[in-house]
């Protein structure tokens, strides 16, 4: 009986092993940002930002940046579920 390892799991490891590894997990937290707050909240996002832990969030509506400031500790926590680590630390929101 042979081994098989899925093609994305492969791909996964060789671009890690090039030191890609950091880069392909900012890729997949913005990817999952959307799924964390929703499509519509999403929209109101001008541009995300990730750094040593830090994810910052550019809003276009004050309203809404009130409403997340709220729920920091929550996305953190949701966050760090689906990228199955303990990734963002802090969220600022701009």
């Amino acid at each position: 009986m042979s081994e098989e390892t899925p093609l994305k799991e492969l791909i996964d490891k060789m671009l890690r092993s090039y030191g890609l590894g950091p880069k392909l997990d900012q890729v997949k937290l913005m990817k999952i940002w959307e799924d964390v707050v929703g499509q519509m909240i999403s929209r109101h996002c001008k541009d995300l930002y990730f750094k040593e832990g830090t994810l910052t969030v550019d809003l276009d509506s004050a309203p809404l940046r009130q409403e997340l400031s709220l729920a920091k500790s929550k996305l953190i926590e949701k966050l760090n579920q689906k990228m199955g680590k303990q990734m963002v630390q802090k969220i600022v929101l701009k």
